[in-house]
């Protein structure tokens, strides 16, 4: 059998169309456009549709302005004498098309890529999902304070920059995410999951984190479907009465369920079981993890540990979108609250996207998607964008085949057992802080 990196992956087909544009289907997006009522008959020289790519654009160019992406990706009609789109009318095509085309789009390629991704890529019969929260640090505007907040101490008062809560849903074993939801800081997280338990499927597994450890939360993402079992780390004041002993470190355990909750939720049990697998690695402390999977022969505790560490899946698609996708930029690039939410939702299918395709190519190589580099992947689409729109159509095949000629740029080596202390190399740095200045410049369009 070769090498994989003397396998040589397809070239695209010739139909001069990159594999990455066409996997978001036209057809969505006039979906998209129409369920938003966005759509519309007055054909403008930059039509809805275009903007669509255009806000996606902007999330994979960080270094291109929006002016820019308009003529490198060719997405404005042709004009009467050949003028380029003004600024003005790339910020009103924005304003025009909102955020609910976005959403829709992602919601609707997440629904029909990240499920049969999590279910192809299953552990004993059980798609594999994450669930984690993160904050967005967005341009500080008026709009942008006032509507999304910021974080405040006692220390160094309020965050620099205005922030954004995220909680998202990822496929683990691919890091496509399934859903994704947003909103003002000051909103919990739990809140934020919360709207996303429907669409967790059935037999499936959640690994989440132990802030998220609460009956009313985790009964109820089980009581929610078939087979939807939760896995996580007990808080350091965990207690409970044990039911069964399986073996050495493997229990079943029962808690109370506080009246508080039940007051709530009056439909919710008096206890709530679950299992208790005490664990210590070499060099670390001992380590307990509760999970509604109950049964011991069909789950595996030594299977059940090692699984748990793919939660850390999640927090490498968080630093592939902030390290790599925005280039570790201070904010994203919105100033006001409803083109942030545009963007969010635009990040999130570009991210998608990249997504997707790196499972293409791990499935043309014969690895497992998180063995292919995302940073590859990205360069790889990117180099296919600017020639798609700025090479003649008869030479972009030839070059888009070089590009994939050899699978080894992708592919990355095993990982290997890392640990990581949280620690930072500068601290940070004695100058006052800079407050932004009472101008017309905050009140500039998005």
């Amino acid at each position: 059998m070769p090498r994989v990196a003397d396998r040589v992956l397809e070239p695209p087909s010739d139909d001069l169309l990159p594999k990455f544009v066409a996997s978001l289907d036209p057809e969505w997006i006039d979906e998209a456009l129409a369920a938003s009522g966005t759509a519309t008959i007055r054909r403008r020289r930059l039509p809805a549709e275009q903007v669509i790519w255009l806000v996606i654009g902007m999330c994979l160019f960080r270094d291109q302005s929006m002016r820019d992406l308009v003529s490198m990706l060719d997405l404005a009609l042709p004009g009467s004498r050949g003028i380029r789109v003004a600024p003005s009318s790339i910020v009103q095509a924005r304003e025009r098309l909102g955020d609910e085309p976005l959403r829709w789009l992602f919601e609707r390629s997440a629904t029909a890529w990240a499920h049969s991704s999590a279910r192809k890529h299953d552990w004993r019969g059980l798609a594999l999902y994450g669930v984690d929260g993160t904050t967005v640090r967005v341009p500080d505007s008026d709009e942008n304070r006032a509507h999304f907040g910021g974080q405040n101490t006692r220390w160094n008062g309020e965050s620099g920059y205005p922030l954004v809560r995220l909680v998202t849903l990822m496929a683990l074993r691919s890091h496509v995410l399934a859903g994704a939801r947003f909103g003002a800081f000051a909103t919990h997280e739990i809140t934020l999951a919360e709207e996303l338990w429907p669409q967790i499927p059935d037999h499936s597994l959640a690994i989440v984190d132990r802030g998220f450890l609460s009956a009313r939360i985790l009964n109820g993402l089980e009581r929610g479907g078939v087979e939807r079992h939760w896995l996580t780390r007990a808080r350091s004041d965990f207690a409970s009465t044990r039911i069964e002993r399986f073996a050495t470190g493997d229990e079943l355990v029962e808690l109370e369920v506080s009246p508080a909750a039940r007051k709530k939720d009056p439909t919710m049990p008096l206890t709530w079981r679950m299992r208790a697998i005490r664990y210590q690695r070499r060099g670390f402390k001992p380590q307990l993890l509760l999970t509604s999977m109950l049964d011991p022969k069909r789950f595996p505790a030594a299977e059940v540990i090692a699984l748990y560490h793919e939660r850390w899946e999640i927090e490498l698609g968080y630093n592939e979108v902030k390290r790599v996708m925005l280039r570790r930029e201070e904010t994203t690039r919105s100033r006001k609250p409803r083109g942030v939410a545009q963007e969010l939702w635009a990040l999130a299918l570009a991210y998608n996207l990249v997504r997707f395709e790196t499972e293409r190519v791990a499935e043309a190589a014969g690895v497992p998607p998180t063995r292919i580099s995302f940073v590859a992947a990205l360069n790889f689409i990117e180099s296919a964008l600017r020639m798609w729109g700025t090479d003649s159509a008869g030479r972009l095949p030839e070059r888009l085949r070089r590009l994939r000629e050899d699978i080894g740029h992708f592919v990355l080596p095993e990982r290997r057992a890392r640990s990581y202390p949280r620690a930072v190399k500068l601290k940070m740095s004695n100058y006052d802080r800079k407050r932004p200045a009472k101008s017309s410049s905050r009140s500039r369009a998005k």
